[in-house]
C-alpha cells in the first residue's frame, strides 16, 4: 500500500498550495518572492548541467530511432490528444484548467524520475538519460513555439520568440553553464546529490507558491469545485493511460527490444514539472498561472505513482 501513498515532496506541495490560500504573498513580499524563485530556478538548472553525464549521452544518443519515437510521443501525440480530446474536456473543467491540461501536453519528459525508473525496471538506463536530457533541452524552444501554435489564451504579451529568448535565458544558460563547469565541479556535484534534490524540489516549492498566491489573489478557488478537481483527476488518467498503452504498442510494433521499450514508455510518458512550473510563469499571465500549474501537479503524482507500480511488474518480468 505504501507505493500508492504520497511521497514528502507531494505532502510539501500540497501544504504549500495551503499556505498560499491562506497566506499568499502580495505586494513587495510578491516581487522579492519572484526574484528568489528565478535564482533558484537558475540554481537548479546550472546543477543539472553540471551533474550530466558527458559518457551517457554519448553512449546512448547513437540510438536516434529511440529517441526520435520518444520525441514523437512527448511533443507530438500528447498535444495532438490534449486537442481532440477538448470536446470531452470541456464540458468537466474551466477553460483556464483545459488550457492546463493543454500546456501538460507540450511540456518536456523528465530526466531523473525516467532514468530512475528505467533503472529500476532493467531497460535501457544509456538511452533513457540522453533520451530525457534531449527532450529537456528541445523543450526549452518547443514547449514556446507550440504554446504559441496552438493557444493564445491567457498568455502574457510577449512574443513567441521572446518568450524562446526568457526561457533560454532562465533555463538553458544555466544548464550550459553547469555543464562548462561539469570538469570542475562535477564530482563535488555527484557526491552531494542531495543539495540537488533540496535545490530541485525547494524552486519547485518556490513557484507553486508564488503562482497560487497570484491566483488564490484573482478567485482561484471560487472557480475550482470539488466536482472540477474530480474530473480534472479523471482526465488525467485517461490521458497518462492513453499515452503509455500507446507509446508500448508502437515500440512493439516497430520492433524494438525488452530493454529499448521500457526506456520508451517511461521516457515518452511523462511529463517534467521542473521545467514546466518555471516555464509557465514566463509563458501564462497571473490569472490564469495558478490554474495552469494545477494539473501538472496532479498529473505528476499520478505519473510517479503509476510508475513505480509498472517498474516494479517490468523487474519481475525480466
Amino acid at each position: 500500500m505504501k507505493r500508492f501513498l504520497p511521497d514528502n515532496f507531494t505532502l510539501a506541495m500540497i501544504a504549500t498550495v495551503i499556505l498560499a490560500s491562506l497566506l499568499p504573498c502580495t505586494g513587495q513580499g510578491a516581487v522579492i518572492f519572484n526574484d528568489i524563485t528565478r535564482v533558484a530556478v537558475a540554481l537548479l538548472f546550472f546543477l543539472h548541467g553540471a551533474k550530466l553525464s558527458r559518457e551517457a549521452v554519448i553512449a546512448g544518443i547513437t540510438h536516434w530511432r529511440l529517441h526520435l519515437l520518444v520525441l514523437l510521443l512527448t511533443f507530438a501525440l500528447f498535444p495532438l490528444l490534449g486537442l481532440l480530446l477538448k470536446p470531452l474536456l470541456q464540458p468537466l473543467i474551466t477553460p483556464d484548467l483545459y488550457l492546463g491540461i493543454l500546456f501538460l501536453c507540450m511540456l518536456p519528459s523528465t530526466v531523473q524520475s525516467s532514468i530512475a525508473f528505467t533503472s529500476a525496471a532493467r531497460g535501457n538506463v544509456p538511452a533513457a538519460v540522453c533520451s530525457a536530457s534531449a527532450s529537456n533541452l528541445l523543450g526549452i524552444f518547443l514547449t514556446p513555439m507550440l504554446v504559441g501554435l496552438l493557444t493564445t489564451a491567457q498568455m502574457k504579451g510577449d512574443s513567441k520568440m521572446d518568450s524562446v529568448l526568457q526561457i533560454g535565458t532562465q533555463l538553458l544558460l544555466p544548464f550550459i553553464a553547469g555543464q562548462v563547469a561539469r570538469r570542475w565541479i562535477g564530482a563535488w556535484v555527484e557526491q552531494h546529490k542531495p543539495l540537488t534534490r533540496i535545490v530541485d524540489q525547494g524552486s519547485i516549492l518556490l513557484v507553486v507558491y508564488t503562482a497560487f498566491s497570484e491566483a488564490v489573489g484573482q478567485g482561484l478557488w471560487h472557480q475550482v469545485s470539488w466536482a472540477t478537481l474530480g474530473g480534472l483527476l479523471l482526465i488525467n488518467v485517461v490521458l497518462l493511460g492513453l499515452v503509455m498503452f500507446i507509446s508500448a504498442q508502437a515500440a512493439r510494433r516497430l520492433g524494438f527490444s525488452r530493454e529499448d521499450r521500457i526506456a520508451i514508455v517511461f521516457c515518452g510518458s511523462k511529463k517534467s514539472m521542473a521545467s514546466g512550473v518555471p516555464m509557465a510563469k514566463v509563458l501564462f499571465a497571473g490569472g490564469a498561472l495558478g490554474a495552469v500549474v494545477l494539473p501538472l501537479m496532479l498529473f505528476h503524482q499520478m505519473q510517479l505513482m503509476v510508475c513505480a507500480v509498472l517498474a516494479q511488474r517490468y523487474a519481475k518480468q525480466a
